[in-house]
């Protein structure tokens, strides 16, 4: 038995079924993890977080299990243990495990024993529900392992402590949300109060389709107090020292980094989850249509801070309703930015379009069927370029827009991905001014002002007739935006919003727009999840609904 151990704790961004790469990053860690005792890396680090359906496959599960014997056998040699996370086949089951490897062997097993279902998460789909844990010896101390959402309630945490657990460390594969980080650190002090044991907390980095993860791990030692604080986002191998006293474990303080705030958080998510999106899925940049507004512009400055200028294409597409203000707005954003920008005049496929229909249309007065053309020849263009050069076309469109489906099934809404999917207009503001006044930690783009002050300042409009403004079919983004938050992040009625005041006509259509543009999101591309209730993996409503609450 010992007193003394150092463990290092590796807050690593592994790929979704990368296993041989998870496995080379793992070794890597434990390279530069030398003096310490154990290496700790996160929740299912050895296949990435989340697998999804890919562990109903036996093969990938068997590939898996083959990775951690690798890493079992790497530590016969000098180094640390390894703590590591993957999905493990057992008598006719999948458990989402952690396995210790030392001596160059499978040292122990802990399975996890609650699973998440609900919002991001369905983890009943595919893994079995492992026996309450009790802790894994290791030098003679016993280490409790509870695993996520072990901790977010406290039987798995008392079962640790009392079957003899001295400390508590918890991997973790948890996606970013507004607020999130302070309700973390809430739920690990209640398990450090309820079983007077520190708790380690790891969480991976990194973007995984419409996830993002932010790291930021932390060390609470049995008085509550923090001893580690790891970065957001960033891959990390932190060494922590710890120490056996007459009250228990005690680990050393060290380097506290702070968190962002809000709207660097906001900020760093997108540029995480589009950076990781494009270049795992070899993409070798993308392309987006920049049209003077806010939206757009938004959307190239993260493209351009997470990928580089020179991955980064964008295309002015004006008709005879675009403004010269759009143009040399959007000139200037480019500028700006330091991005390739070419013009695509799109007044010949209008034409085009109208002879094509004419002996259909005839008769009919112009309406939003015309409209929509020209969004989906833009999209039709922007598509073209993708498909011959390469880069993944980028939506722009926010969740406003989405929420009441005002944005064009084909047109605006093409593309790979949307990295303002989860952003209402009004953060949408707020954000780029932020960004104008700030260049974010992880950026590769320009410091400095990324967009023209009037791109914020100016009533957003599509432009798609003549002096067309959101506001002719919207209510002000700032009242939408209030009545959406309350209809989609809280799953209020529209009666309750009603009696805080709002007007009970437009919150009925705004609820009625909100539940027949399903379909539309349906059809809709990923994008990074901000908030608590984005559109896809939490809410999941039906396309057929004729349920209201007005």
């Amino acid at each position: 038995m010992t007193d003394r151990l150092t463990i290092a704790f590796a807050q690593l961004s592994a790929s979704v079924g990368d296993l041989a790469g998870n496995a080379d990053a793992i070794l890597a860690a434990r390279a530069k993890a030398a003096g310490a005792d154990l290496l700790v890396t996160p929740e299912l680090s050895v296949v990435g977080y989340p697998p999804e359906d890919l562990v109903l496959k036996p093969a990938f599960v068997a590939a898996a299990r083959q990775q951690v014997e690798r890493l079992a056998a790497a530590t016969a040699t000098s180094g640390p243990a390894l703590l590591v996370g993957a999905p493990w086949a057992e008598e006719g089951h999948v458990y989402n495990v952690m396995a210790m490897l030392d001596g160059g062997r499978i040292a122990g097993i802990t399975r996890k024993h609650d699973l998440p279902n609900y919002g991001t998460f369905d983890e009943k789909r595919v893994f079995a529900a492992g026996p309450l844990p009790g802790p894994l010896v290791f030098r003679g101390v016993r280490l409790g392992v509870p695993i996520c959402e072990d901790i977010w309630s406290p039987e798995v945490c008392e079962c640790l402590a009392e079957t003899g657990a001295e400390l508590l460390i918890a991997p973790n594969g948890s996606p970013f949300e507004l607020g999130k980080d302070d309700i973390r650190l809430n739920v690990a002090v209640a398990r450090v109060v309820e079983t007077g044991l520190p708790l380690a907390y790891l969480n991976r980095a990194g973007g995984q389709d419409e996830l993002v993860f932010d790291g930021a791990s932390f060390v609470l030692n049995a008085t509550r107090t923090l001893a580690h604080q790891l970065p957001m986002w960033d891959d990390e191998v932190r060494l922590t020292h710890w120490q056996r006293g007459p009250q228990g474990w005690h680990c050393t303080p060290g380097e506290i980094t702070a968190a962002d705030d809000e709207l660097a958080a906001i900020y760093h998510a997108m540029l995480v989850g589009l950076r990781d999106y494009v270049n795992r899925n070899r993409f070798p940049g993308v392309v987006l249509g920049l049209s003077g507004g806010i939206d757009s512009a938004l959307s190239a400055a993260v493209a351009v801070d997470a990928l580089g200028a020179d991955r980064v294409w964008c295309v002015m597409m004006p008709s005879p309703f675009t403004s010269n203000e759009s143009l040399d707005d959007a000139a200037q954003c480019a500028a700006m930015l330091g991005c390739r920008l070419d013009t695509v005049r799109i007044e010949p496929a209008m034409t085009a379009f109208d002879t094509m229909l004419a002996p259909l249309f005839d008769g009919r007065q112009r309406d939003i069927a015309e409209e929509n053309i020209q969004s989906r020849i833009r999209g039709l263009t922007l598509m073209g370029l993708s498909n011959k050069f390469g880069p993944m076309l980028l939506t722009t469109g926010n969740k406003s827009e989405m929420s009441v489906g005002y944005a064009t099934i084909y047109g605006d809404m093409a593309g790979g991905y949307s990295v303002l999917k989860d952003l209402y207009k009004t953060t949408v503001f707020r954000v780029s001014e932020w960004r104008n006044a700030n260049t974010p930690r992880l950026s590769i783009g320009p410091a400095g002002p990324v967009m023209p002050v009037r791109v914020i300042t100016k009533p957003p409009t599509a432009e798609l007739r003549e002096n067309q403004k959101d506001e002719d079919s919207l209510p002000p983004y700032d009242l939408l935006d209030r009545i959406l938050y309350g209809l989609v992040e809280q799953e209020r009625s529209a009666s309750d919003l009603v009696a805080e005041g709002l007007d009970a006509a437009t919150v009925a259509r705004i609820e009625r727009l909100l539940y027949i543009a399903e379909y539309k999101r349906r059809q809709a591309p990923p994008g990074v999840k901000i908030g608590r209730r984005n559109f896809g993996r939490d809410r999941r409503y039906p396309i057929s609904n004729a349920f209201r609450t007005a």
